[in-house]
């Protein structure tokens, strides 16, 4: 198994630390639509703008774009190299297998927004019930659910950060391929990343037990501040305060490697 194969567990897992997390209430949040991909544009259409690169990727030596998969046939070859490394089981317990690449992208880009798609993340959700805490009428996050993301977390802790961005830039045609197919064609996929581990960074970390309101079935934030963060803020309140310090810690090296170039201006 190469290295590219090895470290993929690691990119979808990061993914998954910082995203997969299944939605805490009990019922479904609107979904944000996602573009029916296209994998062979019309030879007769006209080339698309080159996206603007102000975080540039540099070719990776063994990842010409002639050398990968097509971004509709990636996940068999993906899937075999992870069951390899973590066997068949634990895939099946922690991978969805289709799609892989450009669940991420989408998940990635909806992020930043009011609303995630819960069908579209890469990995699925942490096991157990979201936990709460009350007493009386207040509720609060139970202390013991931060518990539920621990092997998220110590995956995303033992990770090389420079071999984790070395898995991106080897499969980077096929990042930026889904990125335009979600309807970016004059996008940049690597500038839209950074965008948003900024947003991420940028999310509050409120010391204590952060208090819950129950209006109807759905369970919120009791802070209207609180919640009206977005989809990927309010992940990390969720998560508990020192695994979302964890997860930053690590949003902060990749961003670091992934912007090691000179930004162009």
């Amino acid at each position: 198994m190469n290295k590219t194969t090895r470290n993929l567990l690691a990119l979808v897992l990061l993914s998954g630390a910082a995203v997969g997390v299944h939605f805490w209430q009990r019922g479904r949040a609107p979904e944000p639509r996602l573009l029916v991909p296209v994998e062979t544009p019309h030879p007769t259409a006209p080339a698309a703008p080159k996206p603007s690169e102000n975080y540039p990727i540099p070719a990776a030596q063994d990842a010409a774009p002639e050398s990968l998969p097509t971004l509709s046939k990636s996940d068999p070859a993906l899937w075999a190299g992870l069951s390899a490394l973590v066997g068949p089981t634990s895939m099946k317990r922690l991978f969805y297998p289709n799609e892989m690449i450009r669940h991420i992208v989408v998940t990635i880009d909806n992020l930043p927004r009011e609303t995630m798609a819960a069908r579209l993340l890469p990995i699925k959700p942490a096991q157990g019930k979201f936990m709460v805490a009350a007493s009386g009428k207040n509720m609060t996050i139970a202390p013991e659910n931060a518990g539920r993301y621990m092997p998220y977390i110590r995956f995303a802790d033992m990770v090389g950060t420079k071999r984790l961005v070395a898995v991106y830039i080897h499969f980077y045609p096929l990042f930026q391929r889904a990125y335009e197919d979600l309807g970016y064609p004059n996008g940049y996929f690597n500038n839209r990343l950074v965008a948003v581990i900024d947003h991420l960074l940028a999310a509050p970390e409120v010391e204590g037990p952060l208090a819950l309101a129950q209006p109807h079935v759905l369970y919120t934030f009791a802070d209207p501040a609180l919640e009206a963060r977005s989809a990927g803020q309010k992940i990390l309140l969720r998560i508990g305060r020192e695994n979302a310090v964890s997860i930053k810690a690590k949003l902060r090296e990749i961003r670091s490697e992934v912007t090691a170039g000179a930004p162009v201006k």
